[in-house]
């Protein structure tokens, strides 16, 4: 029995509600859920699961042109879909503002306080993109944990779905978008379903609605970083940079797939 089948694998990615999960269990089929916190997450877990998370893990103190190291890497394998990989500003744009917003208003006013300090702390100097932003919240709800439990950057480890597809694809990237113009584009979609069967995943559990709370697309990223996860516990997977870089907590800075 190799590792990756002796151990729970999970694939997570940002939703909505939170986080959805798409575990595999050892000798079981896989199975989905949506947890409020990746805290919860966790604590429905073994303490031996390896997690791919679909989010930036290891915050850079200064970023530079192209990003953290990761971005800059895997971009040229992903050809048209390369501008699904965006850069990570520096870690005290992050948390320069943690405010739980009440209103619209607040929340693009600590856009522009993020963005400030990101200009302050990037050469050439650049902003924080709203998209980077929305995200803000759960990558330091990751970052939060990775530093006061050194433990758990043994199991968690960065991935990203569209790098993912690429390497299950034979290291091709998918040939159409998931989404235009934010809208789902269901070729991309079954496009993406049909590598997935072709690992291991029956078309009935991906044909199902995703748990309330998160969208299509998220489903199927979650699925994709389950095999990830797998790849990982496997020893099959590849870290890029390889080695990964480190922060200055010490978390593990890389895209593994």
């Amino acid at each position: 029995m190799t590792l990756a089948a002796a151990v729970v694998t999970v694939g997570v990615d940002g939703c909505k509600a939170g986080w959805i999960a798409v575990r595999r269990d050892p000798g079981s089929i896989p199975s989905v859920d949506v947890f409020a916190s990746f805290t919860a997450l966790l604590a429905s877990l073994p303490a031996d699961a390896v997690l791919a998370v679909d989010m930036p893990i290891g915050l850079p103190e200064f970023s530079s042109k192209g990003g953290r190291g990761p971005e800059a890497l895997v971009r040229p394998l992903l050809g048209q879909r390369q501008s699904s990989v965006f850069s990570i500003p520096s870690r005290a744009a992050l948390y320069a503002d943690t405010s739980d917003f009440t209103t619209i208003e607040a929340w693009y006013a600590a856009h522009r306080r993020a963005s400030e300090v990101a200009m302050t702390t990037s050469d050439p100097p650049r902003g924080v993109s709203i998209q980077a932003f929305g995200i803000f919240a759960k990558i330091r709800e990751i970052d939060a944990l990775l530093v006061a439990q050194p433990e758990l950057r043994g199991r968690i480890f960065e991935s990203h779905p569209e790098v993912a597809f690429c390497r299950l694809n034979g290291d091709q990237a998918m040939q159409l978008p998931k989404k235009i113009k934010g809208t789902i584009n269901r070729a991309g979609m079954t496009e993406r379903k049909a590598l997935l069967c072709r690992h291991g995943y029956e078309m009935g559990f991906l044909d199902q609605l995703p748990p309330r709370g998160a969208a299509a697309d998220d489903f199927l990223d979650a699925a994709a970083m389950t095999l990830i996860a797998g790849r990982i516990a496997g020893g099959e997977a590849r870290p890029f940079p390889d080695p990964p870089g480190r922060d200055i907590f010490g978390i593990p800075v890389a895209i593994w797939a």
